[in-house]
C-alpha cells in the first residue's frame, strides 16, 4: 500500500528578490504564514526567535543567509568580500548557542568561499549560492535515509512517542526523528503517534501534531507528565527523538524534556531511539558536560501563552532550552550511514573513518 503524503517546505531560497522565504513557526498551528527574509538582522532573528527551528532547518537557513547578505555585497575585491562575510557569519552565530548545525553550515560556507579564492566576485556569489542549495539537497538525502534505517527497528502498527519536532519543517524533508513516520506512512505501517506537548514552548503541540495531522498520520497529543501512563499501558513500543548535538560519547543534547523521556523508557524496557544526522555529530565535544545550553527568557514560561501571567510576578525562573540525555539510556543513535549502537564512543567516531 502506497500513500501520498504532504511534505511541507520551511525554508526555500527566492534568489529573484534576495531573500529566503521561510515558515513562519511560531504562528503555528494558527496562522500559516511565510515570511521574507532580506537582512543579516533578519535570519539572526528568525533563527533566535524560533521562526525557524530544528538543527538542519536552521542551518539551511544560516546557509542561505549568508549568501543572500553577501550577494549584495559591493566589494571589489576578494579581502573586502571575505571581511564582509565574517562579519555576517560571526552576527549569524551568535544567535544560538546549541546547536551544532548552525555553525556547521557557517564553516562550510566559509571552507566553500576560500575554495574559491581567485574567481571574480560575481562567480564567488554563485559558488556561494551553489553550496547553500547542496547543503539543502544533502539534507533531503540525509533525512530519508535516517528514516530508512529507523523503519527497519520498528513493527507495523507500533505506538511511537516522540518529544519536540524534529519533522519536515525542522529539516529540508521528511524531518529525523518523524522520517521513519512518513515513509512508513507510504508503505502502509498505520503508527499511532503520541507527540508530547514539549512544554515551555508547545513544539510538540503547534508543531509535530499540527505536520502529522497535515500528513494523515494518526498523532495522539499527551501532556510531557503523561508519557510515564502511556508507557505503563502499552501503548508505546518505541520513542524517537532528534537531537540538537551528539557528543564523541555518545550523550545527546535535545529539546528538555527528552532526559526524563528516556529515564522513563528505560525503566519500561522500550527502545530510545535518537535520530542524528552525521552534522550535529561533535567528536569535539568529549561528552555532554561539555556543551553549552541555552538559557532562555522566564516569559516563556510565565506569560507567553497566557492572557494573565500564570506564575507570581516576582518569581525566579530557570529554563534551559536543552537537557543532556546519558548515552547509557540511548538504545541507538540512527544516521544516515546506519544504525549506530554502544560502544558509541568507537562506533560513533568509526562513522567519520568509513
Amino acid at each position: 500500500m502506497t500513500e501520498h503524503v504532504t511534505i511541507i517546505e520551511s525554508v526555500k531560497l527566492d534568489d529573484a528578490n534576495d531573500a529566503i522565504t521561510l515558515l513562519d513557526q511560531t504562528q503555528l498551528p494558527n496562522k500559516k504564514e511565510y515570511l521574507q527574509l532580506q537582512t543579516v538582522d533578519d535570519v539572526w532573528d528568525a533563527i533566535y526567535e524560533l521562526k525557524v527551528r530544528g538543527a538542519p532547518a536552521i542551518g539551511i537557513a544560516a546557509a542561505y543567509g549568508i549568501y543572500i547578505v553577501t550577494k549584495k555585497s559591493q566589494a571589489a575585491d576578494y579581502d573586502a568580500f571575505y571581511q564582509e562575510f565574517q562579519q555576517a557569519k560571526e552576527k549569524l552565530a551568535s544567535s544560538r548557542p546549541t546547536a551544532v548545525n548552525l555553525f556547521w553550515a557557517l564553516d562550510r560556507m566559509e571552507k566553500k568561499l576560500e575554495e574559491v579564492k581567485g574567481m571574480s566576485i560575481d562567480q564567488i556569489k554563485q559558488a556561494l549560492k551553489e553550496e547553500a542549495d547542496l547543503i539543502k539537497k544533502e539534507d533531503q538525502e540525509v533525512c530519508e535515509a535516517i528514516g530508512r534505517h529507523a523503519l527497519t527497528l520498528l513493527e507495523p502498527e507500533a505506538g511511537i512517542l516522540t518529544h519536540c519536532n524534529a519533522g519536515t519543517i525542522a529539516t529540508a524533508k521528511y524531518g529525523t526523528a518523524l522520517a521513519p513516520l512518513y515513509l512508513g506512512q507510504e508503505q502502509g505501517y498505520n503508527f499511532k503517534v503520541y507527540a508530547d506537548e514539549t512544554r515551555p514552548l508547545l513544539q510538540g503541540a503547534r508543531l509535530t501534531a499540527w505536520e502529522l495531522d497535515q500528513a494523515g498520520i494518526d498523532v495522539t497529543l499527551i501532556c510531557d507528565n503523561m508519557a510515564s501512563i502511556v508507557m505503563s499501558q502499552g501503548k508505546v513500543q518505541a520513542v524517537l527523538v532528534g537531537c540538537d548535538r551528539v557528543a564523541a560519547n555518545g550523550d545527546a543534547a535535545n529539546k528538555i524534556g527528552t532526559s526524563g523521556v528516556a529515564i522513563l523508557a528505560k525503566h519500561y524496557g522500550i527502545p530510545f531511539y535518537v535520530c542524528a544526522p552525521m552534522s550535529t555529530i561533535d567528536l569535539q565535544t568529549k561528552t555532554g558536560a561539555d556543551i553549552e545550553i541555552e538559557l532562555r527568557p522566564e516569559e516563556e514560561i510565565k506569560t507567553k501563552w497566557y492572557s494573565e501571567p500564570m506564575a507570581p510576578e516576582g518569581v525566579k525562573t530557570y529554563n534551559p532550552a536543552f537537557d543532556v540525555t546519558d548515552h547509557s539510556l540511548i538504545t541507538a543513535i540512527i544516521t544516515e550511514r546506519g544504525i549506530v549502537k554502544p560502544s558509541y564512543e568507537e562506533n560513533l567516531a568509526q562513522l567519520f573513518e568509513d
